[in-house]
């Protein structure tokens, strides 16, 4: 049975905590279908908005006001460890499959992003490029992209593997960007930004979606730096929710209302994005898209949707999480009440489903962070590698690793099947062919002289035969299944009619015994109807009979 889960984590009030009940819970694990419950809770943890990331074996939390992270792990259900840093932690965000090693990107208070590489320890860290606070992190689903957004009211995109990179680019070289340094900033926003995500397309002609308190959103293309479309809102959107399938978004707002954004109602041929003609104009979304709560007011700090699309969960600053039926554009029900401010909520990947594979690794325990100063912008500045001589990637293998292709038995038809594109050998093989029909339009000959494609027709003549042959064996088979489906419903006929006589005479014979028994009870006046009767009836036995015998000669 598929179960659908999310996790949710609150923030520990000053005048809250006293309460010792209160005070030990902060990150729940909850089910959401088929039944909603509590599954299973962990202890000392206080987060603030965007500082919450979960894989398959661990969660991090970073907690609110200091420069350390928790680590918990899912698998033993306990603390395993506490990762401080030289800045508070302000937002975090998970690079990496969701069942594999993977890189904690941290947005810190003085402006710079430190990723950890959670199998090695390994610590980079960026020079301090937004002027003010990190406030939140996205990264793409190619795993290539980073969008930090800050209170400076910039976004800035980065380069994943750039940052990773072990060889980074030479400071002396003009023509270069500098080391650890974002590609590109995002400059339209006016105030302090509150959210940042990307779609689930993966590839170039995905977008990113931003949310300031300047009351926009807007949509960005992150790859060339320009803005595909801008939404005018009410109020200012304080976290932001994108549609698994990329239909619309949704903004929460400090009211506890939500706004849904559709990416498809402008009546136009091409979509909004891409349509030159809507990219300039903004749009103010109508009041039917403004859902309200039927009684509180408290700010929504979290929003997520369901896999399926159909649900809207938020999280409010009075502990409750409440759902909304996205079909109908409006507020369902509350699912849990966690008593403090709820400021993030995770979608976990849905379990349940038939032949699901085996994750090749996992993380047991992770690495702690280990600051390098070769690998921090401060040496390496002339463009060459450097790699730590003690840089080592701990994990724990679940299953055999994939051979490569020529040995794992996948054949070339498979290959261009999965491929994003053609692969690279087709290619080849498709132009050297086309090369060679150019260079002898007739056809290639044999080393003996022959036309190939003479060999080719014959080959193709005996398959026409074969397959003539075979066609012809199988209407002689469904001609014999034919008649002896029809021999055996007469017969099961020939049964019913004679079952049908057999079950006439006895009736008769009952009807004849029950006049003679009237007749010995004294009513002799019906003698002589009865001796005709019986005439009769003898008669329709003599013809009964004689049917059955021709019957049975038959």
């Amino acid at each position: 049975m598929l179960t659908e889960s999310f996790v949710a984590s609150t923030r520990t009030l000053e005048r809250q905590a006293q309460a010792t009940a209160v005070k030990d819970n902060g990150i729940y694990f909850h089910d959401f279908q088929p039944r909603p419950s509590l599954k299973t809770s962990f202890k000392k943890s206080t987060t603030q908005q965007n500082c919450l990331a979960v894989n398959a074996t661990h969660v991090f939390a970073a907690q609110a006001d200091k420069s350390v992270i928790h680590v918990y792990s899912r698998e033993r259900g306990n603390q395993e460890a506490v990762a401080p840093f030289q800045e508070n932690i302000t937002c975090l965000a998970l690079a990496g499959q969701y069942d594999g090693a993977g890189t904690l990107v941290l947005g810190t208070q003085g402006g710079r992003l430190i990723l950890w590489e959670l199998a090695t320890g390994r610590q980079i860290s960026t020079s301090p490029s937004h002027l003010q606070a990190v406030t939140c992190l996205a990264i793409d689903p190619t795993f290539k992209f980073i969008l930090s957004g800050s209170s400076d009211s910039n976004v800035h995109v980065w380069s994943l593997p750039s940052l990773l990179s072990f060889s980074q680019p030479s400071q002396n070289d003009p023509s270069q960007p500098l080391p650890l340094s974002p590609i590109k900033t995002l400059t339209n926003h006016r105030a302090v930004i509150n959210a940042v995500l990307f779609g689930h397309i993966p590839g170039q002609t995905n977008f990113a979606i931003s949310a300031a308190s300047d009351k926009t959103c807007i949509v960005w293309d992150y790859i060339n730096g320009t803005v595909l479309h801008t939404y005018l809102l009410g109020n200012d959107p304080v976290c932001l929710a994108l549609d698994p399938a990329d239909r619309a978004a949704y903004a929460g707002f400090g009211d506890g209302s939500i706004q849904f954004l559709s990416f498809y109602k402008q009546s136009s041929s091409i979509h909004s994005f891409y349509d030159p003609s809507q990219q300039p104009t903004p749009t103010q979304p109508p009041p039917s898209d403004h859902w309200r709560l039927p009684e509180s007011t408290s700010p929504a700090h979290t929003l997520q949707v369901s896999w399926d699309g159909t649900t809207l969960l938020s999280g409010h600053g009075d502990g409750k999480i409440h759902t909304w039926n996205i079909a109908k554009g409006m507020y369902a029900n509350q699912l849990a009440d966690f008593t403090l401010p709820v400021t993030n909520l995770l979608m976990l990947h849905p379990t349940g489903f038939p032949n699901t594979q085996t994750p090749i690794l996992k993380i047991q325990n992770v690495v702690k962070p280990r600051y390098e100063t070769s690998l921090n912008g401060n040496a390496n500045t002339n463009g060459d590698t450097i790699i730590p001589t003690n840089y080592t990637f701990t994990a724990q293998f679940l299953s055999t690793l994939p051979l490569p292709d020529a040995l794992s038995g996948i054949s070339d038809l498979d290959t261009a099947l999965t491929h994003p594109s053609f692969p690279n050998s087709m290619l080849e093989e498709g132009i050297a062919e086309l090369t060679a029909l150019n260079n002898n339009p007739s056809g290639s000959l044999d080393p003996d002289g022959s036309n190939a494609f003479d060999s080719l027709r014959t080959e193709n003549t005996n398959l026409k035969l074969q397959l003539e042959d075979a066609l012809r064996r199988q209407e002689e088979a469904i001609a014999e299944v034919l008649k002896y489906d029809e021999e055996r419903f007469r017969r099961e006929e020939e049964n019913k009619v004679k079952q049908a006589r057999k079950r006439r005479r006895r009736i008769r014979k009952m009807q004849m015994e029950e006049r003679r028994r009237k007749i010995v009870m004294g009513e002799l006046k019906e003698i002589v109807e009865e001796d005709g009767v019986k005439d009769k009836v003898i008669e329709e036995e003599a013809d009964l009979s004689s049917d059955t015998d021709e019957l049975s000669s038959n």
